[in-house]
């Protein structure tokens, strides 16, 4: 039997608490059936507010932070803030080169394209803040209709709830399709499997 992976969630002052939490309950089923385990992470240990109130506790310091094979990247208001943290852009692309993939919700895709993750790959984000994200990386190739994108290592997802479609297409390929349904049954969850379904792109007027 392999080593346990690790999947780490990046936590930071404003983050959107489903953008977290969607994900990790996936993730999570996945991690109690064994190979896989879950850890948080920010600039410091300890709780952190969420952009909705509630705080979430990070275990780890991003400087004791252990290696991670998926990272997912939330979004939230405070990544208006973080885009200018050069301190957690630079551990980004560190721990980006090292880990098997690399997900974003929302405008998390914002703090990839900052540190330069995505320059020249196909990405999305959440069509509501879609021109501000689109702002943080001229060299993106961004895509306006697009419940999630995958280019390389790199899954970026529309908004909020559109990550718990893209955490289970990922699951289905880093695991197998067969468990990736067993969660969203699990879940009682209804899985959107179609990448390019986005009927959000037009309420706000991208298509």
């Amino acid at each position: 039997m392999g080593s346990t992976k690790t999947v780490g969630a990046l936590l930071f002052e404003g983050f959107e608490l489903l953008d977290v939490f969607g994900p990790l309950e996936a993730w999570g089923m996945l991690a109690a059936a064994g190979g896989w385990r879950i850890v948080t992470t920010a600039g410091s240990a300890g709780p952190v507010a969420s952009a909705q109130g509630p705080a979430a506790v990070a275990e780890h310091a991003l400087s004791d932070c252990p290696k991670l094979d998926a990272i997912l990247v939330p979004g939230g208001m405070g990544t208006r803030r973080e885009i200018h943290d050069e301190a957690l852009l630079e551990w980004l692309r560190r721990r980006s080169a090292e880990a098997e993939v690399v997900t974003s919700v929302c405008t998390g895709a914002a703090l990839l394209a900052r540190a330069g993750l995505l320059d020249g790959r196909r990405a999305t984000t959440n069509k509501a803040a879609f021109g501000w994200v689109a702002g943080q990386g001229a060299a993106v190739h961004w895509t306006k209709q697009a419940r999630w994108v995958e280019d390389g290592p790199f899954v970026t997802s529309s908004g909020v709830s559109a990550g718990i479609d893209m955490t289970l297409a990922v699951i289905a390929k880093l695991e197998s399709l067969e468990v990736a349904e067993r969660i969203a049954v699990r879940m009682e969850y209804d899985w959107h499997r179609d990448a390019s379904w986005d009927p959000f792109a037009k309420v706000h007027g991208l298509v």
